[in-house]
């Protein structure tokens, strides 16, 4: 046999063992289903083959991360032709086969118990291993351990079958260039692997999730991957900002967010409105004249405010993306160095509005023209109810190109139009996330000579567009539109980073449904919209722990908070305090009231990561 041929015959047994960790998830999967209850659910054979199909991503990501090792300890054995590098794999291969093998039994022994799929949290029950198996009969415990055990095994065999090749003596390498050229290229794979390919997102447990079905969405999850993710954001989150002692905490917490329904001002001609909620990318204060005075970026938005319904003393209440949508949709305060978005598990666990509306026969939808695994959006999406979503793989690859983000706003804003006007639903809440007003700023569209300020024009414009088309419909007159951005933008940058008024955003309720024009001028933040949109459709929202209605006559201590990378701000009626945590030191205190409001704000903050843990 040609020597260079034998030695590229090892790095042919390196893809093999690759595809054989990917065999072995694929299988982990009706295993998993089978044992966790899925006969009870009269799954069809459909959703069987799309539980393994929408995991497989992961599973490549998974045999990405167990073949570094292998392919490092081949390409030293090329050069150091005493390595033993048939039996180091084959330890190699024993240890994380039984690695495997228990985490694939334990999460399937837990699913039914706990609902989620393994995550860190077994790690806390291993810290006191004889309370952790005390409810364990010793059957079980038994089964358990012949169950690793056999798969174990099951695992080992698989992955040794490749391994022939490494049987054969070295010898010495003829095409040094090659081979090395040929070891980068396999590192580039495995990198390309694991990063989940070149798109903006890189791997997470959402590229898993395909349906409102949780428990099909779990079983498409690689237990590894989602063991190891949970363990790399592990923190016991109540110890994070644990300014107070508990009684001094509930004594400042207690009754800010009580609010209830009695005396609700009504906005609306119906309480069963058609909703389209559109969240526009950054569309901070600074660009709407109502709030700034600047009256040449957003004329069609300016327009709008003056037949609908404006609440114009709003402050958006994080400072990102994936915080400003748990803000709008679930009505949950964002948290600095904390994305709930990205923990599938505490976020699952969050009420939100498309679940609400759905509970009531509701249809629910949701559009983004840019990469939905971002941030774990779409697991989020699911999670919260939305049944059907529409994101950059549904457009063209000529539409995927128009914006660095994906689909510029003009051709998702069309989109948005031609699937409300063809709507059968009689009821329904479309979630819209627009994209172009976002660094790089480059858009289709050039009215005003500032890049920035006429990327901002360019999605006002789409969306005044977007009205009109929908006026001529029959939707309009029981549509509700509901306008608000994620979060805020600084611009012009003066002042701090995070300045009240990069935070003071325009919240704006539009259509057929509102009863007539009005300035609401209460001081709320963008939490506050959940529970004031389901309160006028006669919804209960009090699992809404951090949502306020506004427009209730309960609504007697008018407040807004928010958050940002390390610090918070709180505002009332008295004045602005913005906290900076790491400095320990307030960078606005207007007035001085003795620490009040930066010990609500504080108070606050603790009661957030109080919760997020205990979720």
């Amino acid at each position: 046999m040609d020597k260079n041929v034998r030695e590229r015959g090892r790095f042919a047994m390196l893809l093999s063992h690759y595809f054989s960790l990917v065999l072995i998830f694929v299988l982990q999967k009706p295993l998993f289903m089978l044992y966790a209850g899925a006969l009870q659910h009269r799954y069809g054979l459909k959703d069987w083959v799309l539980v393994m199909w929408h995991g497989i991503s992961i599973d490549l990501s998974v045999a990405g991360y167990l073949t570094v090792f292998p392919l490092l300890v081949v390409t030293i054995g090329l050069w150091m032709q005493i390595l033993p590098v048939k039996r180091i794999i084959q330890v190699y291969d024993a240890l994380i086969s039984l690695l495997l093998s228990a985490i694939f039994v334990g999460d399937a022994v837990l699913y039914p118990f706990w609902g989620f799929k393994l995550d860190a949290s077994v790690l806390f029950y291993l810290k006191t291993p004889k309370e952790a198996v005390a409810s364990v009969s010793p059957f079980m415990a038994v089964a358990g351990v012949v169950a690793i055990l056999a798969f174990g095994y099951l695992f080992y065999r698989i992955l040794i079958r490749p391994l022939k090749p490494l049987s054969e003596p070295y010898r010495k390498v003829l095409m040094p260039l090659v081979v090395n050229l040929f070891c980068f290229l396999l590192a580039g794979l495995l990198f390309l692997a694991i990063r989940g390919g070149l798109t903006a997102s890189t791997m997470n447990v959402g590229h898993a999730y395909f349906t409102t079905d949780q428990f099909l969405n779990h079983s498409a999850v690689n237990p590894g991957f989602s063991l190891l993710s949970s363990v790399s954001k592990t923190s016991d989150y109540s110890q994070w900002c644990d300014y107070f002692d508990e009684d001094t905490r509930g004594r400042l917490f207690d009754g800010l967010y009580s609010t209830d329904d009695t005396d609700t001002d009504t906005l609306l001609n119906t309480t069963t409105p058609n909703v389209l909620l559109m969240v526009l990318e950054g569309f901070g204060g600074d660009f709407v004249n109502a709030i700034s005075g600047r009256d040449d970026v957003s004329p069609r938005m300016d327009s709008l405010i003056k037949e609908g319904v404006f609440f114009s003393n709003c402050y958006a209440s994080s400072f990102r993306t994936d915080r400003g949508l748990v803000c709008v949709v679930n009505g949950h305060p964002g948290l600095p160095m904390t994305s709930i978005m990205k923990l599938p598990v505490k976020s699952s666990r969050l009420p939100s509005i498309p679940a609400k509306l759905a509970e009531r026969g509701y249809s629910t939808y949701f559009m983004y023209g840019g990469d939905i695994n971002f941030t774990n959006m779409q697991s989020w999406l699911y999670s919260s109810g939305f049944s059907h979503i529409v994101s950059e793989s549904d457009f063209t690859a000529q539409e995927r190109k128009t914006h660095a983000w994906g689909v510029n706003d003009d051709i998702t804003f069309s989109r948005l139009y031609e699937d409300l006007r063809d709507r059968k639903d009689s009821l329904w809440i479309t979630g819209f996330l627009s994209l172009s007003s976002h660094e790089p700023f480059e858009v289709p569209y050039h009215r005003l000579d500032d890049k920035i300020c006429n990327s901002f024009a360019y999605t006002d414009s789409c969306l005044g567009a977007l009205v009109d088309s929908l006026r001529s419909l029959p939707l309009w007159d029981n549509l509700l539109i509901v306008i608000t951005p994620d979060h805020g933008f600084r611009y012009p940058q003066q002042g701090f980073a995070f300045d009240p008024h990069v935070h003071h955003i325009p919240i704006l309720w539009v259509g057929g449904a509102v009863k007539e024009p009005r300035v609401i001028d209460k001081l709320t933040s963008q939490t506050d919209l959940a529970a004031t949109l389901l309160a006028q459709m006669g919804i209960d929202h009090s699992d809404f722990l951090y949502s306020r209605n506004v427009l209730s006559g309960s609504y007697t201590y008018p407040f807004s908070f928010y958050t940002f990378s390390n610090g918070l701000c709180f505002i009332d009626s008295t004045g602005v305090t913005l906290y900076d945590d790491d400095s320990g030191k307030c960078l606005i205190e207007d007035p001085d009231t003795n620490g009040l409001r930066l010990g609500r704000g504080k108070a606050i903050l603790q009661t957030l990561y109080d919760d997020l843990e205990a979720r």
